[in-house]
């Protein structure tokens, strides 16, 4: 399995860079776009077409995670059809908000698939399995394993700390963090800080931690340059051990080669 980010940045795009968006790659070729963040569409272009998206999940509907879902459609919707064969992409996510899960469906382009939060939605070769985080709306962290290989990646969405995530998380090959604050922050109502998200990897005894839905400015009392060197370096220290890196556009982790 092969994740590669499109867009980190937590909130708004910046400095040429969106929002949350990844690309997880399975062994047999199948691609499943995890949210769909401002940017999206343009940065996937570099990866692979928009036309060979096979599914999309979706954490949550905060428009940082969801903004170029409507652009993804009208890219497929709106192709020259003597181009390629035009087939109805499933688009997963919570109904727990019935209203923006009908944004999920456009006909014969997009259908939107209500994901079993209390088992486990298979999506191509994939076994997802999802538990709620804290946020001031429904969001759902992911445990993403790819059947064949074993092959395991969490992906926390937008989460304050809760005490369940650390055994969710267990024995990942990578777990994906929400860190959009700094170490001092903790406890917060909507996102982790880098502490937090080093004691969830040391506890769940992941291979390695990757921080995304990163800050675009640094804490308080924490020089402009280099910032999120910081914010990795005090994840690090809080990880025992376990490597840290961050997100940035277009760089990717092959989960079989950590």
């Amino acid at each position: 399995m092969k994740l590669t980010t499109i867009g980190c940045w937590g909130g708004y795009p910046y400095k040429d860079a969106g929002t949350t968006s990844y690309l997880i790659t399975a062994d047999n070729g199948f691609q499943l776009l995890m949210d769909v963040g401002s940017r999206a569409v343009n940065e996937l272009e570099k990866e692979i077409s928009p036309l060979d998206v096979d599914a999309v999940i979706i954490s949550h509907y905060h428009p940082d995670h969801i903004a170029d879902l409507g652009v993804l459609f009208h890219y497929r919707q709106l192709y020259p059809k003597h181009l390629w064969s035009p087939k109805v992409l499933p688009v997963y996510g919570h109904d727990e908000d019935s209203y923006e899960f009908s944004k999920l469906t456009l006909p014969d382009v997009a259908k939107g698939i209500a994901y079993h939060t209390a088992g486990v939605e298979q999506i191509g070769p994939f076994d997802v399995t999802f538990i709620k985080t804290v946020h001031p709306v429904v969001c759902y962290a992911m445990r993403i394993v790819e059947r064949e290989t074993g092959q395991t990646l969490v992906f926390t969405g937008d989460t304050g700390y809760f005490d369940k995530l650390a055994p969710f998380t267990k024995g990942a090959d990578l777990f994906l963090a929400d860190v959009y604050l700094f170490e001092g922050n903790e406890n917060h109502p909507a996102h982790l800080t880098s502490k937090e998200a080093g004691e969830i990897a040391s506890k769940a005894k992941v291979k390695k931690l990757v921080l995304t839905h990163v800050p675009q400015f640094p804490g308080k009392g924490i020089q402009e340059e280099n910032y999120l060197e910081v914010l990795r370096e005090q994840a690090e220290h809080y990880s025992k051990g376990i490597p840290v890196d961050l997100a940035s556009p277009h760089k990717s982790w092959d989960l079989g080669a950590l």
